[in-house]
């Protein structure tokens, strides 16, 4: 993955038009990572976020919107529309979501926060065009700017391309 790395923390959002620069978020585990690409424009975004539902913590969700499903996904596609991209081109593609305390994690967060965001796409009309998530490990997503390419990296195997 070649390019100037802008990082995306937890609970955090970016969204790039410059042909140099490649999204990353570290450490999805339970949180999802979205990327979304319109090639036409080359305009692309990443949200890392960690819970699904901002009614769970409303003020939380005032202060971080990028914290919820909810909250997030409306503003990382305002956001790229603002620099051009049309929803009939966005390339969606999404990672995380695991259970990385295996299956003693009796909370689910990760398939509740996939829950969540599948049913926000259903509801706007968005597919997804490729998917890792589940399982029980934390993955890397990459977004590159200039191709639209996202690619995962799991601790301890090759970074594949999604």
């Amino acid at each position: 993955v070649r390019g100037m790395q802008v990082v995306v923390g937890v609970a955090d959002m970016k969204i790039s038009s410059k042909p140099e620069e490649v999204l990353v978020t570290h450490a999805l585990g339970s949180c999802i990572g979205v990327a979304i690409y319109d090639p036409q424009v080359r305009v692309g975004g990443l949200l890392h976020f960690m819970l699904p539902e901002s009614s769970l913590d409303p003020i939380k969700s005032q202060q971080n919107p990028y914290m919820f499903a909810d909250t997030g996904l409306p503003r990382l596609f305002r956001e790229c529309y603002q620099l051009g991209a049309q929803k009939p081109r966005i390339q969606v593609k999404v990672a995380g979501g695991s259970q990385v305390l295996g299956s003693r994690e009796c909370f689910q967060i990760g398939r509740r926060n996939f829950a969540a965001l599948r049913k926000i796409f259903l509801k706007n009309n968005v597919l997804i065009d490729k998917a890792d998530v589940g399982g029980t490990t934390a993955r890397t997503l990459f977004l590159e700017i200039a191709t639209g390419n996202v690619y995962i990296k799991v601790m301890g195997r090759n970074t594949i391309a999604l």
